[in-house]
């Protein structure tokens, strides 16, 4: 093509590849062009079974909703009843993480994702980016913990409330993961709508020590231990006292058959 053909085209890459670097690890990140929107079931789901554990075990995964009644609104947009409400994602990405022993990790995810993720898990490793308030109306950042209520980020199987917030060791009040059944995945907008977040990945450790990744935007870093880590960034705040209610954080309608919030 001549000079002049190739002026009047205007375009971008399908594939944009990132070399990035701190004092541990050299990174690749390889991210796509491209736009999702989804609605995905998943019946059940296993990653990182080794050692008499699983870092990530849930049934009745989902990405995604239908609303149950007309009016509904999410992401600043007003959905019938029926109608599907998709999670949304830009940009997915792949990303290595290299030191002198070779591949040290990778990662999945999305340079911009939000809508909602439901599953009743029943472990979990990683980060879940919830707020809970007391009975007080104190807001606390929640925590995960092990079944004898000793906080962790491998293999949780309780969220709630730690007993020091400065240094959460132990549970003051928790609740099994799977009273927590569907959330929003984003940030809060100033008008209350959901925003689109970069903090939402799936990473893959080889060592202890993990890794150390950078947002896509490079404004953070969150660091993932051995195994699988599942960041899982949201800006919903929730009374502990919902959770530990009778029907703890109800499930968003997931199937075109609606089966309730407790789904079975």
């Amino acid at each position: 093509m001549s000079d002049e053909a190739l002026g009047e085209v205007t375009g971008q890459a399908f594939m944009q590849v990132q070399n990035l670097s701190d004092t541990s690890h050299e990174f690749t990140r390889m991210t796509l062009g491209v736009d999702v929107e989804t609605r995905v079931n998943v019946d059940d789901i296993r990653i990182g079974e080794i050692n008499g554990g699983t870092d990530f075990a849930a049934t009745h995964l989902a990405l995604g909703h239908i609303a149950r009644q007309d009016g509904t609104q999410y992401n600043g947009k007003t959905y019938a009843k029926d109608e599907d409400v998709p999670f949304e994602a830009t940009q997915p990405y792949l990303e290595l993480a290299e030191d002198a022993q070779g591949l040290a990790g990778f990662r999945m995810g999305f340079t911009q994702a939000r809508g909602s993720v439901s599953s009743l898990t029943s472990s979990f490793s990683g980060d879940i980016g919830l707020k809970l308030t007391d009975s007080t109306g104190a807001e606390f950042d929640a925590v995960l913990f092990d079944a004898a209520g000793q906080a962790t980020n491998h293999r949780a199987t309780q969220i709630g409330i730690p007993d020091d917030p400065a240094n959460p060791t132990s549970c003051r009040e928790c609740v099994s993961l799977d009273r927590v059944q569907s959330l929003l995945v984003g940030t809060e907008k100033a008008d209350g709508t959901t925003g689109f977040t970069d903090e939402f990945f799936i990473g893959f450790q080889r060592d202890d020590a993990g890794v150390a990744w950078q947002s896509p935007n490079g404004a953070n870093v969150i660091n993932a231990g051995k195994g699988v880590f599942i960041n899982l960034p949201t800006s919903m705040t929730v009374e502990m006292s919902q959770l530990t209610g009778t029907t703890g954080l109800p499930r968003l309608r997931t199937h075109q058959v609606d089966m309730g919030e407790q789904l079975f």
